[in-house]
């Protein structure tokens, strides 16, 4: 199993724990962190502001396309920004935990 975190921003609260609360119910994610953030982004060619909730969840590579799937289901943005960073080193144990958690 290759450790991944996954990034991705909501347009509210509601929103991102009904997305946290499918991906764990799916077991697709292992744990959330949900953080307030103000975003800038460019919008069809205009700079654009945003409050918006960040996703920093714990899960595998293997399993991104399907937690992608979720996401699009679930999220009110067309285009849902949802990036996965592989992770080179964790602490001792997480490996284990995430292997028993998530889905086979």
């Amino acid at each position: 199993m290759t450790s991944n975190l996954l990034f991705l921003t909501c347009a509210n609260q509601e929103e991102a724990d009904k997305i946290a609360q499918a991906l764990l119910e799916k077991k697709l994610v292992v744990c959330v962190k949900k953080s307030p953030v103000n975003s800038d982004f460019l919008w069809q060619g205009k700079i654009d502001h945003g409050n918006e909730i960040l996703l920093v969840m714990d899960s595998s590579e293997e399993l991104f396309d399907q937690g992608e799937q979720e996401v699009k289901r679930l999220h009110s943005y067309d285009t849902p920004n949802l990036v996965s960073v592989l992770v080179s080193k964790a602490s001792t144990g997480i490996s284990e935990w995430m292997g028993q958690e998530l889905k086979k």
